[in-house]
């Protein structure tokens, strides 16, 4: 049986608010999206929400392990559901699509360093980097390594 946002949240040890059930019911729409995108898809069912809100909410929501803030180099922080499990993430250089990618080995983290330097190392991050098919349709290349892509900014 699924659980609803009301219990996730105060199993989480948070209060369950207005502005927190909406920005959840962005996330599990759109995953992968950044603060603003968050900000404008919340308004259409909490109007007065304000960005300073939804920020708030998202820390909250990723200190208490409900979400997770991913970096992808080049672009801004984007937020996804997907919490607690062993995947990483592939990003089309071409137009900014991010998927989801299982780890192919073992538990998390699935990589360690050569030499953890003291620290106890509880997650590795991975990120793929390439075209996705539609633009490489789009631009006539196909499959892995194409040099077209190198450089080029990323748009999330």
């Amino acid at each position: 049986m699924e659980t609803t946002w009301e219990e996730q949240l105060r199993t989480a040890g948070l209060r369950v608010t207005r502005p927190r059930l909406s920005v959840l019911g962005v996330l599990a729409e759109h995953p992968h999206v950044d603060a603003d995108t968050i900000a404008t898809a919340a308004r259409t069912v909490h109007p007065s929400i304000s960005p300073q809100a939804v920020y708030g909410v998202l820390k909250a929501l990723v200190g208490s392990g409900l979400a997770r803030r991913i970096e992808p180099a080049g672009g801004p922080a984007l937020y996804e559901l997907r919490v607690g499990d062993n995947h990483h993430h592939l990003v089309c250089r071409g137009c900014g699509l991010i998927a989801d990618v299982d780890c192919v080995v073992g538990q998390a983290p699935c990589l360690a360093p050569s030499d953890a330097a003291g620290f106890a190392v509880d997650e590795a991050e991975v990120v793929f980097w390439g075209l996705c098919a539609s633009c490489q349709v789009s631009r006539g290349t196909h499959g892995y390594g194409t040099s077209s892509a190198i450089g080029e900014g990323v748009i999330a």
